[in-house]
């Protein structure tokens, strides 16, 4: 928070730099709303000033002159008729100060982007998308696949339940979001559906490999973003990015495991 990780990230650049890396960050929206609904207004939550300003800001934690990846944090499909975020992006495009531009969906939402990507000023779509959240693949793909737009599929590991580490009875600190998300009732039911993938995952395979390798066997995925916190998890999820593709019929036996759920469900 406040450009911490923005900052540690500058360092850990001009320590090492020699290797370039592509770096993508995200803008809050102003009134600090998630997610995203019709009823706010685009001047409310991304005006072009506070869209400038939290990226200036952005480049200041960093200490880079380009930011590779900018991207808005929230998103109605409502403000896709709107000047001023569309004046915002195409000025600081042409500032060179973003070299792209993307937006990152609201959960259970991926449609609500669609009118965004009409037109034409946004490089790239975040979106949740794993074995269970497969609904991505019917419009948002092969829209963004016909039209160049680049796909990063956020929650890949179902916010942990497919690293296969939850049990029926874990919990978290208090007023972390995972107690609600992860209520009794949802908990039960997601662990269920995993246990009905378990049988799935090959030998010498663990489950979250397998998760992040259905992912990027999308032809229109263009990488994920699973969380690590320790030097294992990163060396993990690396080996997943080895471009070994899985079997057909394990992708296939995989996408029956689809779940649609919506935004007024109750997680």
């Amino acid at each position: 928070g406040q450009g911490k990780s923005e900052s540690l990230l500058g360092e850990a650049l001009r320590a090492h730099s020699g290797a370039r890396a592509l770096v993508a960050t995200k803008i809050p929206p102003k009134n600090m709303r998630w997610p995203g609904k019709a009823e706010y207004l685009a001047a409310d939550t991304y005006p072009p000033d506070h869209i400038r300003a939290y990226t200036e800001r952005s480049l200041a934690n960093l200490g880079m002159q380009t930011i590779d990846l900018q991207q808005l944090h929230v998103w109605s499909d409502a403000w896709a008729d709107d000047d001023g975020w569309k004046r915002a992006v195409d000025d600081l495009k042409r500032e060179k100060l973003v070299r792209a531009f993307g937006i990152s969906v609201n959960r259970w939402e991926p449609t609500n982007v669609m009118r965004a990507l009409a037109t034409g000023l946004v490089d790239s779509v975040q979106v949740v998308y794993n074995v269970f959240d497969q609904a991505p693949a019917d419009e948002l793909f092969p829209y963004c696949a016909a039209h160049g737009i680049a796909v990063i599929a956020r929650v890949p590991f179902d916010e942990g339940s497919l690293t296969g580490t939850l049990t029926r009875t874990s919990h978290w600190p208090e007023g972390d979001w995972r107690n609600v998300y992860f209520n009794p009732a949802h908990l039960a039911a997601t662990l269920d559906r995993v246990d009905r993938v378990l049988p799935l995952v090959p030998d010498g395979m663990q489950l979250p490999e397998l998760a992040l390798r259905f992912i990027l066997a999308h032809p229109a995925v263009s990488t994920t973003i699973p969380g690590m916190r320790r030097p294992k998890h990163v060396e993990r999820n690396l080996a997943a990015s080895d471009g070994e593709p899985l079997p057909p019929r394990l992708l296939d036996a995989l996408r029956t495991h689809r779940w649609d759920r919506t935004p007024n469900a109750t997680p």
